[in-house]
């Protein structure tokens, strides 16, 4: 499909920018002019700001939120033989930034009404190895903190959260990123709060995290030319710490937005819950920001994924999947030694899921249409079934 033929993209990022495009310059003009590209003040200014919205202290901004996984989990002391556990419904970047920690990675499945980690599970998977566990707060719904820091207690392991998709986003009265020991968050172009490239922060309450962080995202150097560890070359540039800053103070009014839009898609799918079509839950009430907006369709749904995706977009509408492959599935790690069948839940979901557009400016209509076209499709389906 040619852009021409798109009516109702899957995320618009240019309604975000138009508004703002001005005070976007001159920020970036303002750098430029500074010209402290590295480590400069916008960048400072940003993570102080970005770190007091999330309710906690230090924030330390690294190149992307893959690299404030990997570098977090090593800030947290994290070191190879530790066992961390993980969900394996999560995007990639969860795994690979435990195993660029040098950690074993072991997954556990997940909720099927929530697709977040099941704790029950994660119990199950503790060894005297268990260093750690990292609660993906995923499509921007918190993984209840309550519950979090009881398993942590209980079994005396750390909580590094990855909240890359819940910017802002609250639960059980705290917010996403100050639960646990430390927290990840990624800027990428199309998250709640996105960058103009790649980018993202670590969150910390304790300053040992934060002063190991500052040292390994520049060389593993506590001054310049005196390197007291290894670390790597992992900055978030000054030009999109200053892009970042600008849009922060929007994000609250934005992640309200989405919930609105997420209310209306409630709404207008409910009839079509007997057919099969099940928006996944919200056990967060308006703390859930949803970066996405995720539907499955159960065994009684008369349409499969493929089909419905592929006439949705024939009628001009973009979807996704988050995530068709779990992660214990993909070829690049099967020497970790799991199977189809360990984690049913997360196996079923990745079959069952689909992401449909949502974003701030996504029109009262347009998602009139976007559930029409779903009603549509699959009414054609049931039509052939009766005739068959």
């Amino acid at each position: 499909m040619n852009n021409k033929s798109i009516r109702i993209p899957f995320v618009d990022l240019q309604l975000q920018y138009q508004p703002i495009q001005t005070q976007i310059e001159q920020a970036i003009q303002a750098v430029l002019e500074k010209g402290d590209f590295i480590l400069g003040q916008a960048l400072k200014d940003f993570e102080g700001a970005f770190a007091a919205a999330c309710g906690t202290i230090y924030g330390v901004g690294v190149a992307s939120g893959t690299d404030a996984i990997a570098l977090g989990l090593q800030a947290c002391d994290i070191e190879p033989g530790d066992e961390v556990i993980l969900p394996a419904n999560t995007f990639v970047a969860t795994l690979i930034g435990v195993l660029h920690a040098g950690a074993k990675p072991i997954f556990v499945d997940c909720d099927d009404r929530t697709a977040l980690i099941d704790l029950s599970a994660a119990a199950r998977a503790i060894t005297p190895k268990t260093k750690a566990i990292i609660p993906v707060h995923l499509y921007g719904q918190m993984v209840s903190p309550r519950e979090l820091l009881d398993f942590a207690e209980t079994h005396k392991v750390l909580i590094f959260e990855d909240a890359a998709q819940a910017h802002l986003a609250k639960r059980d009265g705290y917010g996403a990123g100050s639960v646990g020991r430390a927290a990840a968050f990624s800027f990428y172009p199309s998250k709640n709060l996105g960058a103009f490239g790649d980018g993202g922060i670590v969150l910390t309450r304790d300053p040992d995290v934060a002063e190991k962080m500052v040292r390994l995202r520049n060389y593993g150097a506590s001054q310049k030319y005196l390197h007291i560890e290894v670390g790597t070359n992992s900055r978030l540039d000054t030009l999109q710490a200053a892009v970042l800053h600008q849009k922060l103070p929007y994000l609250p009014s934005w992640n309200r937005e989405r919930w609105n839009i997420a209310q209306q898609y409630n709404t207008e799918l409910a009839p079509l819950a007997s057919c099969g079509i099940i928006p996944m839950e919200n056990h967060s009430g308006e703390g859930h920001v949803y970066h996405l907006y995720v539907i499955r369709m159960d065994d009684s749904c008369a349409i499969e994924r493929q089909l419905l995706q592929e006439k949705l977009t024939a009628a001009g509408i973009q979807t996704g999947i988050h995530y068709p492959i779990p992660c214990h599935l993909q070829p690049a790690f099967l020497n970790l030694g799991y199977e189809v069948g360990d984690f049913p839940c997360a196996e079923k979901l990745a079959k069952q899921i689909l992401s449909l557009p949502m974003y701030p400016g996504l029109s009262n209509s347009q998602v009139q249409e976007v559930v029409g076209a779903i009603a549509l499709s699959l009414n054609a389906e049931r039509q052939k079934l009766l005739c068959i």
